[in-house]
């Protein structure tokens, strides 16, 4: 470890078989807090290389608790964190208006450490009680189009650093580690990324691995399409620019979507919007999301009748019987 830290210290990046033998280290408890948070900070202070990407994801997949779901051709909709907007959450909505489309989603997600409130403050504040039963899992999939999979459960590394991470307060490598490792392996991706750079990062592993993906950016830094300006959609066939109002949708600005100050506020906004009782604007954040997930299953599609597709899950309150019903299944 103290060659790890002597090495990353002296600038030089890791190669694939030492990352994925120094997360081991760290999953296992081998490595010290204060060491932990020293790599960290490390990270924070330069970019990480693909090979250090590959070798972190290796390393949390050897060590998952597996999940197949293969049959569902399932898609996960999520976001890097790490943007420092405090948004509501807005892929764990879209992630149930994508089934309440009839679309399976297979949601990996943990709690929030760089945001008040992650996917998974959002899922037990229904009450839901996370598992690894795959029968229980299997059977949420089956009558609501989406099973939950809680990361630390499912990879024990997230669940070691968690505290570490927390109380840092800012994005790590775990942030851009998280989407990678949805224990599932979902068929299909819609991501989010806070910075334009980790666009191509992610492009090249999701094209090396031949997955079907879209990655959204918005140009002034958030990690899902947040309608507050510009932004950039980039799948296996290229990418594209686009703007809201070429979508339909008014512009929107920060102060809209933001998750509140505390947790209950985001879970309040989330059950909101579900409900659509929400703002319109909460709504159409969450709709436009949802449509481009619908879009990289739905190849053939244009984006206008992804659009129309989630509304109709919204507004025909099909999103809110999916959750109704998906709160019974995984109480």
């Amino acid at each position: 470890m103290k060659n790890i830290l002597l090495k990353l210290l002296d600038y030089q990046y890791l190669n694939r078989n030492e990352s994925r033998e120094l997360l081991i280290a760290i999953a296992q408890g081998e490595v010290a807090d204060s060491q932990v948070s020293a790599i960290i900070t490390i990270f924070l202070m330069r970019s990480i290389s693909v090979d250090e990407v590959l070798g972190f994801r290796e390393a949390l997949l050897e060590m998952r608790v597996p999940a197949d779901f293969s049959e569902y051709k399932a898609i996960d909709i999520v976001g890097t964190g790490g943007d420092g907007k405090n948004t509501f959450n807005i892929s764990t909505s879209a992630s149930f208006v994508v089934a309440g489309a009839g679309y399976p989603v297979v949601k990996h997600g943990n709690y929030g450490s760089t945001s008040l409130s992650g996917s998974s403050n959002a899922m037990q504040a229904q009450g839901i009680k996370f598992t690894t039963d795959m029968s229980k899992l299997r059977r949420s999939i089956e009558e609501t189009n989406i099973a939950y999979l809680h990361a630390p459960l499912f990879s024990p590394a997230l669940k070691a650093v968690a505290p570490i991470r927390k109380s840092l307060g800012v994005r790590t490598f775990f942030n851009v580690l998280g989407p990678l490792i949805n224990p599932s392996d979902p068929e299909f991706q819609l991501l989010g990324v806070y910075d334009l750079s980790m666009s191509r990062l992610y492009s090249y592993i999701y094209q090396a691995n031949q997955k079907s993906f879209g990655i959204v950016h918005s140009l002034d830094g958030y990690d899902e399409i947040s309608l507050t300006g510009q932004f950039k959609f980039v799948t296996n066939h290229g990418e594209q620019l686009f703007d809201p109002k070429e979508l339909g949708f008014e512009r929107v600005s920060h102060n809209d979507i933001v998750g509140g100050s505390t947790v209950q506020e985001a879970v309040s906004i989330f059950n909101s919007v579900i409900d659509c009782t929400a703002t319109q604007k909460q709504m159409e954040v969450v709709i436009v999301n949802a449509a481009f997930a619908i879009q990289i299953i739905e190849k053939d599609k244009s984006i206008g009748e992804c659009i129309s597709i989630a509304k109709d899950s919204l507004y025909g309150k099909k999103a809110q019987s999916v959750l109704k019903k998906f709160v019974e299944i995984n109480n």
